[in-house]
């Protein structure tokens, strides 16, 4: 623990406009956290050791409560509307003090990170927390610096983090008593009335998709991954469709599991851990990440246990959304550079709530661009707040529309250059139903998915003999071994063909009505490659 007096203007609350006024605990390593948080009963311990916490009514991010500064510097250039809401400069300003006079009374845990695992592209992120869970949800979740580059640590952004000071809207011009709100001009996001800690992470993603556009570098929601021929993979995909599942892979090398920058010299991670959600996972289906959620040093949110810490991951009596939160070197087979080459693959994972798409489709670079704005999904259960247990239907484009503060067409661009300069294959990769929609048909076999993408991965597709789906356009390989053909015709996993037929129709409806607000924004390729209602 920090000398209180030697230190009221110290280094550690550097940058934050927070004097230390009672205990403050800088940089604590995993096992100090998680005896801070075990003192101020913040969570218990499960039966393997990790940490089990609960995040109160918050389980899943607040997209109402998001708030981005209105400032002169930047309001042109920010996307608003219902994603990146205007806060007025004078609100955000009495926001930040009365959190920051909050958090001077307080115990406090500090945490210095990095954000971007290419030094290049880096930014130093200070969070100060109230929460010893949090501090170390943080600490599993970004880069950790070397001992030796925390001397002199000075922030690019700051994070001020306040989960139990409840807003007013009266007072702070918010929608309730919860706030996620940027400033890019100072540099400052204040985060209050949540517990949920995937805020922490989302915000600084929302940083670096602010930041690197104009560097020419490409921010995306995905995974990545390395195979045996150093032959780099992205999956795009919003929560729940497979992203971290199916990038964990023995067979080649986890870069990481969810946010990353493309740019001239390859991929790079975000971040130095891993956040999965871990509903109904099973040690037979996925060993890497079950092995990673029994082990001292994770986060567990939201996780059902027994009185002796046995977990029990298909229980979900708080919510859908259970999670848990390591640093990747906690998967065995991992880059911890956290770097990798130029992608050969790009892969668009969606979870279809209607049961029509194919579970694996070949993308030319028009369709991928027009696939990556459409970045059709369903929004699986609790990954939002208020959603029930029902996947619902939805467009996120750029397959991750809340975390963007500028225009999707800026980042489509950036997309559509990518590929064309190196020549990436693209594939669509359907996770959701086959047989019928949600509630009638069975989700996508895992071993099926895998198989799928291996042959992909691995080349074997690219001279198989495709046919053309009639509603979407997309080709779709006639075999693929280790899988059923049947799998591949989803038309003929319906009991009902004609049913089937009325789905796809309900599909494309929803593509095109989509499509409308970027049609303008896009050039006549594709244009010509978008989804069409038939004549």
């Amino acid at each position: 623990m920090i000398d209180i007096a030697a230190l009221r203007d110290s280094v550690p609350l550097a940058g934050t406009g927070v004097r230390i006024a009672n205990a403050l605990h800088a940089n604590l390593t995993a096992p100090a956290l998680v005896a801070h948080a075990l003192r101020k009963n913040e969570g218990r311990l499960s039966a393997d050791g990790a940490l089990i916490v609960r995040t109160g009514v918050h389980t899943g991010r607040s997209v109402g409560d998001k708030f981005v500064v209105d400032e002169p510097g930047s309001t042109e250039q920010v996307w608003w509307g219902k994603i990146n809401q205007k806060l007025p400069e004078a609100k955000f300003a009495g926001l930040k003090a009365r959190v920051q006079a909050y958090l001077q009374g307080r115990e406090l845990f500090t945490q210095d990170l990095y954000a971007g695992a290419d030094p290049a592209q880096r930014i130093k992120v200070r969070l100060v927390t109230t929460g010893a869970w949090q501090a170390l949800f943080a600490r599993n979740m970004f880069i950790r610096p070397p001992v030796a580059e925390l001397a002199g640590f000075v922030p690019d952004y700051v994070i001020l983090h306040a989960p139990e000071f409840e807003t007013d809207p009266a007072i702070d011009g918010v929608n309730s008593t919860s706030a996620i709100a940027l400033s890019f001009a100072e540099k400052m996001i204040v985060i209050a009335g949540t517990q949920y800690a995937g805020e922490i992470k989302k915000s600084i993603f929302t940083v670096m998709n602010w930041l690197l556009p104009p560097a020419g570098v490409l921010p995306m929601h995905c995974s990545a991954n390395i195979g045996p021929g150093e032959d780099a993979a992205i999956f795009f995909g919003l929560s729940g469709t497979g992203k971290t599942t199916l990038s964990s892979d023995p067979q080649r090398r986890l870069i990481g599991d969810d946010e990353h920058g493309w740019g001239a010299d390859g991929v790079f991670n975000f971040e130095g851990g891993c956040y999965a959600k871990v509903i109904d996972l099973s040690q037979e289906s996925e060993p890497e990440i079950w092995a990673a959620t029994h082990r001292f040093g994770t986060v567990l949110e939201n996780v059902v246990a027994d009185g002796q810490g046995r977990l029990d991951l298909t229980d979900p009596t708080y919510t859908e959304n259970t999670r848990a939160c390591y640093p990747a070197h906690f998967i065995p087979n991992v880059e911890l550079s956290g770097r990798g080459g130029i992608p050969r693959n790009v892969v668009m994972l969606t979870a279809d709530a209607f049961g029509v798409l194919p579970p694996i489709s070949r993308l030319n670079p028009a369709q991928a661009m027009y696939h990556f704005l459409s970045g059709y999904t369903a929004r699986v259960a609790g990954t939002e707040k208020g959603m029930g247990a029902e996947p619902q239907a939805t467009f996120s484009t750029c397959f991750g529309s809340p975390f963007l503060p500028r225009h999707p067409q800026v980042y489509g661009k950036l997309l559509q250059s990518l590929i064309a300069r190196h020549g990436a294959s693209c594939w669509l990769v359907n996770t959701g139903w086959t047989g019928g929609a949600y509630g009638v048909g069975s989700r996508m076999s895992i071993a099926h998915t895998r198989a799928l993408l291996g042959a992909a991965l691995a080349g074997e597709l690219d001279g198989a003999e495709y046919r053309t789906d009639p509603f979407f356009g997309l080709q779709i390989p006639v075999h693929v071994n280790n899988v059923p053909d049947d799998v591949l015709n989803p038309r003929a996993a319906w009991a009902d063909p004609t049913a089937y037929d009325d789905a796809a129709r309900e599909l494309v409806r929803r593509f095109v009505d989509n499509f409308a607000s970027f049609a303008e924004l896009v050039d006549d390729e594709v244009k010509a490659a978008a989804i069409k209602l038939a004549v």
